[in-house]
């Protein structure tokens, strides 16, 4: 069986950076997903179409079909004031955000001032090349109840 759209599939796989750093794995050998509902970056998903059990391969995502470039709109200026008092603000840190449509963000503390803190709305992968060297363990036909839920249930995946 070749992977295509609404199979279930299984990799290990090991992602570094330009610099070979690991920046993830999976867990335990094992990762699944529901091919076609936008579970994973979109040049992962295309790199695996057509692959089958047991296929190895090393593939290169460029920015655009992972988590996009790095865009410095997406840097704010927000007054120190809309932080807890309480809270010693460092480079680095990570908080709930709430974007002008009212959507629930994570942002990241980018630098901090006396009285503002610039905070970076950027995913921590904008801008990076990222290397996938992967293996397919598992191919199988999603069920009617995976696609209507767009993810995967049982061993590896979402359960309810």
């Amino acid at each position: 069986m070749k992977i295509e759209d609404k199979n279930v599939v299984s990799i290990k796989y090991v992602l570094t950076d330009s610099e070979n750093n690991v920046i993830d794995k999976s867990e335990d050998g094992k990762f699944s997903f529901l091919i076609g509902a936008q579970n994973i970056i979109p040049g992962l998903e295309n790199a695996l179409m057509s692959k089958a059990v047991g296929d190895k391969f090393d593939v290169s995502i460029p920015p655009a079909e992972a988590y996009g470039e790095y865009n410095k709109d997406l840097v704010h200026k927000v007054p120190r004031t809309q932080f807890p008092a309480d809270v010693e603000i460092e480079v680095g840190m990570q908080f709930q955000g709430q974007t002008a449509d009212g959507q629930m963000t994570i942002v990241k503390v980018a630098e901090v001032a006396d009285d503002h803190i610039f905070v970076d709305n950027n995913h921590p992968l904008a801008g990076v090349q990222l290397n996938f060297a992967v293996e397919v363990t598992n191919i199988r036909e999603a069920t009617d109840t995976e696609i209507e839920h767009g993810h995967v249930h049982g061993e590896g995946g979402h359960h309810h």
